[in-house]
């Protein structure tokens, strides 16, 4: 029998590749809203990041999401605690903390 391959993807914080089951999907809809999107099926444009905090500070952060996604201004300052609160639920005390 063939061995089913999984897809692979590469974190855009820490350019990890690994399988796409296990990083988190954010996306730019086509309404130019950026959410998660732990489906991984919604339509737009999608970044993956690792299921941990200092990957999603990195992206955050640093703007690294904000290119990977193709926004212009970059993320917005609504996007970004939306995020950053997103993270705070999903990995408790460990998520990243607002620089601003």
């Amino acid at each position: 029998m063939r061995t089913r391959r999984s897809p692979q993807r590469t974190c855009i914080a820490c350019r990890a590749k690994t399988d796409k089951s296990l990083l988190v999907r954010v996306v730019r809809g086509p309404s130019g809203a950026v959410a998660p999107d732990p489906t991984g099926k919604a339509p737009g444009r999608g970044a993956y990041l690792c299921a941990e905090a200092k990957c999603w500070e990195t992206g955050l952060e640093k703007g690294r999401l904000g290119r990977a996604l193709r926004l212009d201004a970059g993320l917005s300052d609504d996007a970004k605690s939306a995020l950053m609160a997103y993270a705070e639920a999903r990995f408790g005390r460990g998520a990243p903390e607002d620089g601003s």
